[in-house]
């Protein structure tokens, strides 16, 4: 059986860490704190909201009640506007133009919830194959379970296909669905983090980079 080529989402196929730094910092701004560089919050991004908000207020004094409403807050300023910064990373437009020109199957796995992760596809005109999302699993990454659902969806063999992420989950997700993974360093890399540690099968340092393997699938 043919392979795909699967993909994490934030981080990996698209930058959305602008949209994330945008309303934390409107949240900021109206408890009269100052704004935080991008750069601080893109390495947050990664664990989530309440990793963001737990961050992004540690210089506010709060209680988990007020913490919580916050990341309600957040949550409900996301899902109004999804997709107003957030772009495709460099070379990932030609990339995906490639694998459906030559027919290659391709998806995403993400642990990003439905309700946020379909506006953001439909806001950057993206139709991959198979979208999974916590919602249409059990268990989340690093859990194989939804790469495996993917291939199912794309009819793909998994120790055929390859998965893409710039987390250490997505790569124990990858190795354990049989796939051969690939880690990459332009996504939102947590502190003291180091993806050569990962036991990636390949590391990747540009979005370009990948057209190199599609011959694999």
């Amino acid at each position: 059986m043919p392979g795909a080529l699967l993909f994490d989402l934030d981080g990996t196929l698209v930058d959305t860490a602008p949209d994330f730094t945008r309303i934390l910092n409107a949240m900021r701004s109206a408890l009269q704190l100052p704004e935080l560089d991008i750069s601080v919050v893109r390495r947050w991004v990664s664990q989530g909201a309440r990793h963001v908000i737990v961050r992004g207020f540690a210089d506010y004094s709060l209680d988990p009640a007020q913490l919580e409403t916050l990341r309600l807050e957040f949550l409900s300023r996301y899902e109004q506007l999804t997709c107003y910064e957030s772009r495709l990373f460099t070379g990932m437009p030609a990339l995906i133009t490639e694998l459906e020109a030559h027919g290659h199957a391709w998806g995403i796995v993400t642990n990003k919830p439905e309700r946020y992760t379909t506006p953001l596809l439909q806001a950057l005109d993206l139709h991959p194959g198979a979208v999974i999302c916590p919602d249409h699993v059990q268990q989340s990454k690093p859990d194989p379970e939804g790469l495996l659902l993917a291939c199912r969806q794309l009819g793909c063999s998994a120790p055929s296909s390859l998965y893409v992420g710039d987390h250490e989950r997505d790569i124990e997700a990858g190795r354990r669905a049989g796939m051969r993974t690939i880690a990459v360093t332009w996504g939102y890399i947590l502190e003291g983090d180091d993806p050569h540690n990962w036991h990636a099968d390949f590391l990747m340092t540009q979005p370009q980079q990948l057209s190199s393997l599609l011959h694999l699938i």
